[in-house]
């Protein structure tokens, strides 16, 4: 199945501060905060949730495409990514700007003051799927981008008779009620953590039932209750996979998007593919940064088995190549 990963990619740099931002507030005096915080320690990671998608179904033995807009320092990401298994021949690279970048400082409490980077990102906007890919693809995955790529990536989708999932999470706040609701038109699929759900319903006005009847799957991630799954408007409850020790949230949504996309087109059962979605997540939560997981199909398969009876149709896992790390 060829499958286009569209979205942002980005260099995500995590800060730690040893002490409480909330400490170097003064009440009175925040209309003009002037204040820089010395930080222990800076990593760096590969990010971007079109990126992270990408990178976990190729874990999982998928080819996808990803497509986005890059800076001059892409090179390594792009050498990261192939050798992970991910196709970046639809990658576009502009040399004129840096790559999106997330810049977060977290506290002793996880506070976290964050700024992000638009860079490349926002040269989006008129990078087509036509341009990227001379082909058709089977399906489209329409993740957080700069908003009038989203728009326009959904348009072309319609027009071409495309499948796409509709994905807005992290843009779902910048986005108005009719850019929601003439983004997500005709999508195959939507998915969205039970709080964007919530916002997406009072920004378009529709109801809830109004969702579940709008799509063939409506997929809401529940955090620490696994996700719910709706099928033709009927409820299907996904359990979370037990994780060992929680690490870093950040990415564990992407995650599951690649475990659940893959096992559905793979032609498995929703609560298979959900499971399989939510043991992706656990990967992520157990490390930080949402590319640092990476596990042989035979190391997956025996620790979904260790947890729940997958009927033996994760043994077609067994026969794809392991990615490189």
């Amino acid at each position: 199945m060829e499958i286009i990963v569209t979205g942002s990619i980005a260099y995500d740099y995590l800060m730690r501060f040893p002490g409480r931002f909330a400490d170097h507030f003064i009440r009175d005096h925040m209309h003009q905060v002037s204040l820089s915080f010395l930080v222990d320690e800076m990593t760096k990671h590969w990010g971007g949730v079109a990126a992270n998608i990408a990178y976990t179904m190729a874990l999982l033995g998928m080819r996808p495409k990803l497509m986005g807009t890059v800076g001059r320092d892409f090179p390594d990401y792009r050498q990261w990514l192939e050798r992970a298994g991910v196709d970046t021949s639809t990658v576009r690279q502009h040399d004129e700007v840096f790559t999106a970048s997330f810049f977060a400082n977290t506290d002793l409490e996880n506070n976290q003051i964050s700024s992000f980077y638009a860079g490349a990102m926002a040269l989006a906007d008129d990078y087509t799927l036509a341009d990227a890919y001379k082909g058709t693809p089977d399906l489209v995955v329409i993740s957080p981008n700069a908003p009038k790529a989203m728009e326009n990536l959904a348009e072309e989708c319609r027009q071409r008779g495309l499948r796409f999932i509709y994905d807005p999470s992290q843009q779902v706040p910048r986005l108005n009620g009719d850019e929601l609701s003439q983004q997500m038109k005709g999508a195959y699929m939507m998915i969205c953590n039970a709080y964007e759900a919530e916002i997406i319903c009072k920004k378009t006005e529709k109801t809830f039932d109004d969702l579940r009847q709008a799509f063939e799957y409506l997929v809401i991630t529940q955090g620490k209750r696994g996700s719910h799954v709706y099928h033709r408007g009927e409820l299907n409850e996904v359990p979370a996979f037990p994780e060992v020790k929680i690490k870093d949230p950040t990415g564990v949504g992407d995650a599951y998007r690649a475990g659940l996309i893959h096992g559905l087109a793979s032609g498995w059962s929703i609560r298979t593919a959900g499971l399989v979605g939510g043991l992706c997540a656990t990967y992520v939560l157990e490390q930080v940064g949402t590319q640092s997981h990476h596990y042989t199909p035979s190391e997956f398969v025996a620790r979904f088995r260790e947890h729940f009876d997958d009927e033996g149709v994760l043994d077609t896992m067994l026969q794809a190549p392991a990615a490189t790390k």
